[in-house]
């Protein structure tokens, strides 16, 4: 949302950093006669509420830049009986090419894009949500870590003549690798140095694939979100990780433009298609999304169906695919609401999602739990069916209940 018209006497702008933050104590209702009544330069952070207690108002906004911890000062804030607000770093960054830059000119200028109605404010997630986040994007390093060294395992092998197996992972082929040529000592060192890389990161990954399952199979929320086709313990997840608080996105198509899987368009009419998905959005759940369209696609379900179609009338997959992805993130609109039907029988399909998902946790999570598989994958279908109130019967079911019924 923009920032509509500006019903307090001050603004206070603030640019923060780990240690310190500098404040600027603005009056006025434009930028134009904003007058600065006060400066703060260098305040230590550990100050912050006494601060904010001593040189702040009730009626005050404090605004911050988007940065790495100005969604926890916001907070802190919050907590002390403070408004603050979290500007998108984009447009104060632009203004910062624009002009001269130090502390104290940054923190005017973060209170005057705010007065001045441009910039746009960032939805502050609560903490969990945020733990969420952070979770995801470990998880998210750990994929592209993991990526990385087989990437530059394979590059090696490669470069000495040596080609690895199709369908067996690298770290199941660590002997033949090293009965394959007449390694020197340091080659060897080399080639085991990357493979304890690789599996430390597959070790990483692992971890929080655990983990994420664990926490799906336990939410109510998180759990109702497999009930979409291509949708398991990975992509709810990170749905409920970035998404967080439905209810601040009044529409379907508001979240997919939040997302970034606006339609491209044909702007000639003659087939040429412009304004595709990239650059705009939050781009690591498109990713996701993108990645359980393509599993969709393959598939033989509706969705799918409706994909092929497309894609042989568009004569683009990539088109096609994100598309379905977008039909995916309308339905996720729809059941985060609860505008959805009830499930009153766990289908074939989806107990075999949920036994899935409850291998992911392994024979560890279950100890810890104290429960068996079987025991355990009961309690996950009870949930399903008992975990949430939805608003809609199975008659009226979705809005999209011909393409996007329950599959694994």
């Amino acid at each position: 949302m923009i920032n509509d018209a500006i019903n307090t006497s001050r603004v206070i702008g603030f640019d923060a950093h780990p240690d310190s933050f500098t404040a600027a104590i603005l009056s006025g209702p434009t930028p134009a006669a904003a007058v600065v009544e006060k400066m703060f330069n260098k305040v230590p952070m550990n100050r912050l509420l006494q601060w904010a207690k001593k040189n702040t108002l009730d009626s005050d906004i404090i605004v911050l830049e988007a940065s790495g911890n100005s969604f926890h000062i916001a907070r802190s804030l919050r907590s002390a009986g403070r408004e603050a607000s979290v500007l998108e770093s984009r447009h104060i960054g632009k203004l910062k090419e624009a002009h001269a830059n130090n502390d104290k000119i940054s923190a005017i200028r973060i209170g005057k894009a705010y007065l001045a109605g441009t910039a746009k404010i960032v939805w502050i997630p609560d903490e969990t949500t945020q733990e969420r986040r952070d979770t995801f994007h470990t998880y998210s390093k750990a994929v592209k870590r993991s990526t990385q060294v087989t990437n530059r395992i394979k590059s090696y092998l490669s470069d000495h003549g040596v080609r690895l197996k199709s369908k067996t992972h690298i770290l199941n082929q660590k002997e033949s690798i090293m009965q394959a040529c007449q390694w020197s000592p340091r080659e060897r060192l080399i080639i085991e140095g990357m493979l304890m890389d690789l599996q430390n990161a597959q070790s990483q990954r692992a971890h929080w694939n655990h983990f994420m399952a664990q926490e799906v199979l336990h939410d109510p929320l998180l759990l109702s979100l497999t009930r979409l086709t291509g949708v398991r313990e990975i992509v709810a997840y990170s749905i409920g990780a970035i998404i967080g608080d439905i209810n601040r996105f009044a529409s379907p198509k508001k979240l997919v433009a939040y997302i970034g899987l606006n339609p491209a368009f044909d702007k000639s009419g003659e087939g040429e298609w412009n304004g595709g998905i990239k650059g705009h959005g939050r781009r690591d759940l498109r990713s996701h999304l993108i990645e359980a369209a393509q599993s969709i696609l393959q598939s033989n379900h509706d969705l799918g169906r409706w994909g092929k179609k497309l894609m042989a009338r568009k004569g683009s997959r990539n088109l096609a695919v994100a598309a379905v992805a977008r039909k995916l993130a309308v339905a996720i609109w729809y059941l985060m609401k609860g505008l959805w039907s009830t499930v009153e029988e766990v289908e074939a399909g989806m107990k075999l999602k949920i036994g899935k998902m409850i291998g992911k946790m392994g024979k560890e999570g279950l100890s810890l739990i104290g429960k068996t598989r079987k025991e355990f994958k009961e309690e996950i279908e009870q949930n399903l069916k008992k975990g949430r109130e939805y608003i809609l019967d199975r008659a009226r079911s979705s809005p999209l209940k011909s393409s996007l019924k329950e599959a694994s």
